[in-house]
């Protein structure tokens, strides 16, 4: 990635296995303004599938995605 989106929350998800990631950001986005980005980081190799899945599906913008020494971080924009 080479200019990382500005974020307006975050969610650590490391340590946590599936389905537990995709569980908690769905919680922590509501939280998020519309339009704002969240960013999420996790451990789980799985939330590089099931990450893009839940966004497509509840309408929100991934944004970027990188997997960078064992962690996967994404940038999501809340849709409405």
């Amino acid at each position: 990635m080479t200019d990382t989106p500005k974020q307006d929350a975050e969610l650590d998800t490391r340590g946590l296995m599936c389905p537990e990631p995709v569980m908690m950001l769905h919680t922590r986005i509501v939280e998020v303004p519309v339009g704002g980005i969240l960013r999420v980081v996790a451990t789980d190799p799985s939330t590089t599938r099931d990450i893009p899945r839940f966004c497509q599906f509840l309408d929100h913008e991934l944004l970027d995605q990188e997997e960078a020494a064992d962690e996967y971080r994404f940038w999501i924009r809340r849709g409405h």
